[in-house]
């Protein structure tokens, strides 16, 4: 008898198992997030390798203002919406803005860099996307109403290649093609981002 009990208690802890394993593999099938679900470029930003789909996006990239250069700080990058100019990237002041479409600060200061390029016509002002999504960055700016231009840094090209934080925004201030100045925060004011690239600049022996 002890045994016939002993025999049901095991054949009820294994059905039990194999109720609750069945139980969470459904669970997980069912909640499984969709491919490319909205919200994950704003805590992981997506690696694009040459020629995959996220290519395709490029063909739904608002229109933007053409960029001054074929890059900045000597680092070649497409321009975000628009066409590469021909000017030189190391010639004068350039204020450089590193941002991306989900950066809540980055969209709060963004006008700021507009401001500052209407009111120091003499200096190079432009922004750096640093995301692979080039369709979000330009709807943000178009959205903004900014006539900033900007580039489009795919895969962090421009933070690598000068050893910049990997956090947005950053400003980057040059002078004649150097790097005098890095700043891995927002700026608030026109004049603030002023004292900030002012002092860069005399820090480096050049002028505002």
């Amino acid at each position: 008898m002890n045994r016939q009990l002993l025999a049901g208690v095991i054949a009820a802890v294994v059905v039990t198992v194999v109720v609750l394993a069945g139980a969470v593999v459904l669970l997980r099938d069912v909640n499984a997030p969709e491919p490319g679900a909205a919200g994950e470029a704003a805590t992981t930003a997506p690696t694009v390798a040459t020629g995959s789909p996220a290519d395709d996006t490029r063909a739904d990239v608002p229109a933007r203002p053409d960029c001054p250069a074929t890059g900045v700080g000597g680092v070649e990058l497409p321009c975000l919406g628009a066409e590469n100019g021909t000017g030189d990237p190391d010639e004068g002041t350039t204020v450089a803005n590193v941002w991306a479409w989900w950066c809540g600060p980055c969209r709060d200061e963004l006008p700021v860099f507009e401001e500052y390029a209407a009111a120091h016509p003499g200096q190079t002002v432009v922004g750096v996307h640093a995301d692979p999504n080039p369709a979000n960055g330009a709807a943000l700016l178009n959205e903004l109403d900014l006539t900033l231009p900007s580039y489009q840094d795919d895969g962090n090209l421009f933070a690598g290649t000068l050893g910049l934080p990997g956090v947005v925004p950053i400003t980057v201030v040059f002078d004649d093609g150097e790097q005098v100045g890095m700043f891995p925060t927002p700026f608030d004011s026109v004049a603030q981002l002023e004292d900030a690239v002012d002092g860069a600049l005399a820090n480096a022996g050049g002028g505002a």
